[in-house]
């Protein structure tokens, strides 16, 4: 059993991993923005709009090269 201070650190990751799951799981992009700005080093450093459009422009980036997305 973890520490609740270390526990309460793991799931700032770990929440944004479930995230990213069930965004592929349910095909919801919605999913894919919340994960990236519960992500701690992304909301440090990028306003909601920015997350948005980064979320945006990987998806397209993504595609563009024949990878399978949402």
């Amino acid at each position: 059993r973890l520490p609740v201070q270390l526990a309460a650190m793991n799931m700032t990751n770990i929440n944004v991993q479930l995230l990213t799951i069930a965004a592929a799981h349910e095909k919801s992009m919605e999913h894919v923005y919340h994960a990236a700005m519960l992500d701690p080093h992304t909301a440090a450093e990028l306003s909601i709009d920015d997350i948005v459009a980064m979320c945006d422009e990987l998806i397209e980036a993504h595609k563009s090269v024949g990878f399978p997305v949402l």
